[in-house]
């Protein structure tokens, strides 16, 4: 597996217009010649045991009202909120906590960023239930942008 590492959100990502005082960012970074489509299509295919975690997680919060199903271009399960020439942005906004993940590229390194700001309680919980998962699976997904 490639060597990923925990970074800073890279200076010229679209991710920095988003952050705010106490919202929750983490970025991880590989080694990679991947051109922005290349590096998100592959992140974004996820291993089966993160789409049955997501489909679990579904079936548990559909109660709660945390799923959102936004209309429009996707990558993966994802749509795509904004683009540039080596940036793809995902994610969207609901009453609980607005989200985006970033996928940035450089020419020799692929970044995956994740940005959160929750709006109430249920967003803070979730959010706190979910963040393990998350740091693995951002680092895999990372990871599968090697190249």
């Amino acid at each position: 597996m490639a060597r990923v590492e925990r970074v800073e959100l890279p200076h010229d990502s679209l991710l920095k217009a988003f952050a705010q005082p106490g919202d929750y960012l983490d970025s991880f970074a590989c080694q990679s010649t991947l051109n922005v489509d290349q590096a998100a299509e592959r992140a974004m295919n996820f291993p089966s045991w993160v789409t049955m975690l997501l489909g679990m997680r579904n079936l548990l919060v559909a109660p709660l009202g945390l799923i959102a199903r936004p209309k429009g271009e996707k990558i993966g399960i994802f749509p795509l909120d904004q683009r540039s020439d080596s940036e793809l942005v995902l994610g969207f906004d609901d009453r609980h906590l607005d989200f985006r993940v970033s996928v940035l590229v450089d020419g020799r390194r692929a970044f995956g960023s994740a940005w959160v700001h929750t709006h109430n309680l249920a967003g803070r919980a979730y959010l706190a239930a979910v963040l393990p998962f998350h740091v693995a699976i951002m680092r895999q997904a990372v990871a599968r942008m090697a190249g």
